[in-house]
């Protein structure tokens, strides 16, 4: 059974840093594309960051310069670091899994970061 577990979330002030982190089970986890999508309220869910298998990492122009996206291949875990974190990026925070062009494709159960003063 594959899951995918987020933490981490959480109410933080404009300004300020989370680490996201996601642990899988029941994949290989390193031959895995790992994305953080995020969904806000009444908006579609967007992908916010990615890092391949090979370590190769893109973002969502609005969180350049202040996330980044690792992982850890002997944890089974992708994080997200998130700094001078903005009103703006409140939503709920998904984890996923793709591979073979989402032939494999597996979500977690997403965590809520509130950004707010």
């Amino acid at each position: 059974q594959v899951r995918l577990v987020e933490s981490g979330g959480g109410l933080v002030q404009p300004g300020g840093s989370l680490r996201l982190p996601c642990t899988a089970s029941g994949i290989i986890f390193s031959i895995y594309a790992m994305d953080w999508y995020r969904q806000a309220p009444g908006k579609q869910r967007v992908m916010v960051a990615r890092i391949t298998s090979g370590g190769s990492t893109n973002y969502v122009d609005s969180v350049k310069g202040r996330f980044i996206i690792s992982r850890d291949n002997a944890k089974n875990t992708v994080y997200l670091q998130m700094n001078s974190l903005k009103p703006e990026d409140t939503a709920v925070y998904y984890c996923n899994a793709h591979r073979d062009y989402r032939s494999f494709d597996y979500w977690g159960q997403g965590t809520q970061v509130t950004v707010s003063s």
